[in-house]
């Protein structure tokens, strides 16, 4: 029997959206120093996401006190230090999904990570619901929520507002799906009653994946879209979801840009027009004939300090 087509997508942040595994460890490595936690190198840090990573981090600590002082400590370094970058291709993957998919994130990390990361790939208006580490207490805890809540139907097809035509029904779990890159989340996701696709390119391993019940692991992010979609996925996100290919210049980010920020770009070009036509002329900008006549007027001013 086939799975019911795709409802709700709902997407771990750390290691699945964006590119964890330096940047998260260059935030944990303070932590751990600081309070002689014992991870002395990457590896171990990235078992600790095998469960809850908070819950990890508890057993390295002396008592519930210690746990929560290094809990406060990492979580607000992560609010100020931690830019991850996104994983190249997926931004893609979430508009062909968002156009079609109510789509939500979960994470350990906090709301203010997840607000700044969101918002400078432009992606902030293509999820529905958003759950940090500081507002729900584990991610079983966040998929519930989203599957409880009435309005959890209801999604943004990348614009600010939300769907508000029609009767959206819950999200069916046999049709709700988490993306993730650990092992925990696997499980988690499975503990609830919700499909659950690995990623590659996280914190664990196609194996550790598959063997913790992940019904498919992207090798890429665009396996993502063909896997859940099927012979739609070619199908090219329309409206607000939309992108357009433009030639870059080799910054990051540069190879594609959504109708909104072309169109915003054309605007401003506009209103510098306009300015540089309005603005009085000077000798650099004036015609050949105006700056020789004001080079001329120059020279003589010159010529007439010097006699004196």
């Amino acid at each position: 029997m086939s799975a019911p087509p795709v409802q709700a997508v709902i997407f771990d942040l750390d290691g699945t959206l964006v590119q964890t595994r330096i940047a998260s460890w260059e935030v944990f490595e303070k932590v751990n120093r600081r309070h002689d936690l014992g991870v002395d190198e990457p590896e171990r840090y990235f078992d600790l996401f095998r469960g809850n990573i908070y819950d990890s981090i508890a057993k390295l600590c002396r008592d519930e006190a210690h746990a929560a002082l290094v809990r406060d400590e990492f979580l607000h370094l992560l609010r100020t230090e931690y830019t991850p970058p996104l994983v190249p291709g997926v931004a893609d993957v979430v508009r062909r999904l968002a156009g079609s998919s109510t789509l939500a994130v979960m994470s350990s990390n906090a709301m203010q990570v997840l607000r700044r990361v969101l918002t400078a790939n432009d992606l902030a208006f293509c999820f529905a619901h958003v759950f940090g580490g500081d507002v729900t207490p584990d991610k079983r805890t966040a998929m519930r929520t989203f599957l409880a809540d009435p309005g959890s139907g209801f999604g943004r097809r990348c614009a600010a507002d939300y769907d508000e035509a029609g009767v959206r029904p819950l999200p069916d779990p046999a049709a709700t799906v988490l993306v993730t890159d650990t092992a925990g989340d696997v499980r988690d996701g499975l503990e609830v009653g919700i499909r659950v696709v690995g990623v590659a390119w996280g914190m664990h391993s196609v194996e550790e994946l598959a063997e913790a019940g992940a019904e498919f692991v992207a090798l890429w992010p665009q396996e993502i879209t063909a896997h859940l979609l099927g012979d739609s996925a070619s199908e090219p996100a329309t409206g607000a979801c939309a992108r357009e290919p433009v030639s870059g210049n080799g910054r990051h980010g540069d190879h594609c840009r959504s109708r909104g920020t072309d169109e915003r770009a054309r605007a401003a070009e506009v209103r510098r027009s306009r300015r540089r036509a309005a603005a009085p002329l000077t000798p650099a900008a004036a015609p050949p004939a105006a700056a020789s006549s004001a080079a001329a007027e120059l020279l003589d001013a010159v010529r007439r300090v010097v006699r004196r």
